[in-house]
């Protein structure tokens, strides 16, 4: 049990799988429970039926629509924290960038957190002793060695980081503390639904970027990092904590 989170209520988007489904799995082994947002009933009751339907919730909502967001919260009675997790990625060189693919990944990627912590501060200031915000960045954001031809994706990480820190001034005075965690590269389902070809293109692009990769992160050591700094006591934040893999491995044997 962690005395840090044991008690409160998280609210995680994206959290039917991934990054999000693991912080969920190991915050309700550390005594807290959960709300799930994502856009898929289906998958988010698998989900709350893997971790245990006592101490897990769900809720369907697309996080780039602020309307659904503001519907979704509002079915809270109480939160403790808010764990911005949910992303989109489509790979794709510069010149080749689909509109539709770019609107979806500013949409949701910086949109989506802007719209979901708009929605959580209310209920933090009032109900919790507690309050935190973790907003999910990616490594993408400042490191060139993580994937090529995700420049979409890696900006509105960035543009996540550089929200976080005005939103760490400004819900100071709420008591309500602020993290950016930046992982990096994972096992997890990142990548399904990307196209063959243009995933192909730019994994090309990405082994001239050097001959050797990181790998030997888990989804659960990101999760783990989560539960870590919502523990904190109240009146202290770790405001950025860069999680990244750290055993090298020549990137022609990763591509099988």
């Amino acid at each position: 049990m962690n005395p840090g989170v044991a008690g409160l209520h998280y609210a995680i988007t994206g959290g039917a799988s991934g990054f999000g489904f693991a912080i969920a799995q190991k915050l309700v082994t550390e005594g807290a429970t959960v709300t799930l947002l994502g856009r898929r009933g289906d998958a988010l009751d698998a989900a709350r039926e893997k971790i245990g339907r006592d101490h897990a919730h769900t809720v369907v909502c697309d996080i780039s629509n602020a309307v659904e967001v503001r519907a979704a919260f509002a079915q809270l009675t109480t939160l403790d924290g808010l764990v911005n997790n949910a992303g989109v990625a489509r790979p794709g060189a510069v010149e080749a960038l689909l509109e539709d693919e770019v609107r979806m990944q500013v949409n949701t990627n910086f949109l989506g957190t802007v719209f979901c912590c708009q929605a959580a501060i209310p209920l933090l200031r009032q109900n919790s002793s507690n309050p935190r915000i973790v907003n999910i960045s990616s490594a993408s954001a400042w490191h060139y060695d993580e994937m090529s031809h995700l420049s979409i994706y890696a900006s509105t990480k960035a543009a996540v980081e550089r929200f976080t820190r005005d939103l760490r001034e400004e819900v100071q005075a709420y008591g309500i503390g602020v993290t950016c965690l930046r992982p990096g590269a994972a096992s997890t389902s990142f990548s399904e639904g990307w196209d063959a070809e243009t995933l192909k293109t730019g994994f090309e692009a990405w082994l001239k970027t050097g001959p050797e990769m990181d790998t030997g992160m888990e989804s659960t050591h990101v999760a783990a990092a989560v539960a870590h700094v919502l523990g904190y006591p109240p009146g202290v934040a770790v405001d950025l904590l860069e999680v990244r893999p750290n055993q090298p491995i020549h990137k022609q044997l990763s591509q099988g």
